[in-house]
């Protein structure tokens, strides 16, 4: 078997020769992009024939409806989300990827709820919403969608065998300034959330925003 590994969260901005941080995420977004779909030739290519032919499954649409009716349709089918990245795909244009993997032995066993907004507010009470409804955070990412335009994309999971899941209690930070965000991680960190990620985004009131989730432990 063959694991190929991406370090996405670690890429460093700073080496792209840009004025701003959108300009600077878009371009770190396209070179993701174009790692991520070799990560997934390297995997196809050396892979043993049963491995590529059933353990992964590519989704890609500029559609959010599309891409959450896919993704419980491929876990229906006992797949796993694995990873998440929104670009500009050389036939697609932008579109959200998304990366599945099932083992041999794998049984239908999880549920997926895809979020997307460019308003944080909306995004902040569709999160608790799901959080309230035994779902856990996966992944996010942004790209510009065919009716909602730029937006941040959240993707959660729950699995269907824990009558009782965990519940957690999630909060979104959003801000332009590096240094607010700063001091509100560490604020949020004190009182017990966990970092869980981070994209950089055109938001419909913030503009290029650093928009951070951030969870912890339910009470009840």
């Amino acid at each position: 078997m063959v694991y190929v590994g991406i370090d996405l969260c670690c890429y460093n901005l700073s080496r792209f020769p840009t004025t701003s941080v959108n300009e600077a995420a878009q371009a770190a977004g396209s070179f993701i992009m174009r790692m991520l779909w070799l990560a997934i030739a390297l995997v196809g290519a050396f892979a043993s024939p049963a491995l590529a032919q059933n353990d992964i499954k590519v989704l890609a649409t500029n559609k959010t409806s599309t891409l959450d009716k896919e993704m419980n349709e491929a876990a229906d089918a006992g797949y796993r989300f694995a990873a998440v990245m929104g670009g500009d795909t050389s036939f697609g244009g932008s579109e959200a990827v998304v990366v599945m993997t099932r083992a041999a032995d794998a049984k239908p066993g999880y549920a997926y709820k895809l979020l997307a907004t460019n308003k944080t507010s909306t995004m902040q009470k569709e999160l608790q919403e799901a959080g309230d409804a035994g779902f856990v955070y996966k992944g996010q990412t942004s790209f510009k969608s065919t009716f909602g335009g730029k937006e941040v994309v959240v993707l959660l999971e729950r699995d269907r065998a824990i009558e009782k899941p965990a519940r957690y209690e999630y909060r979104l930070l959003a801000t332009k300034k590096t240094s607010t965000m700063q001091k509100e991680l560490a604020e949020a960190a004190a009182n017990g959330y966990e970092f869980v990620g981070m994209t950089v985004s055109d938001t419909l009131v913030g503009g290029a925003e650093v928009v951070c989730i951030l969870r912890r432990k339910g009470t009840t």
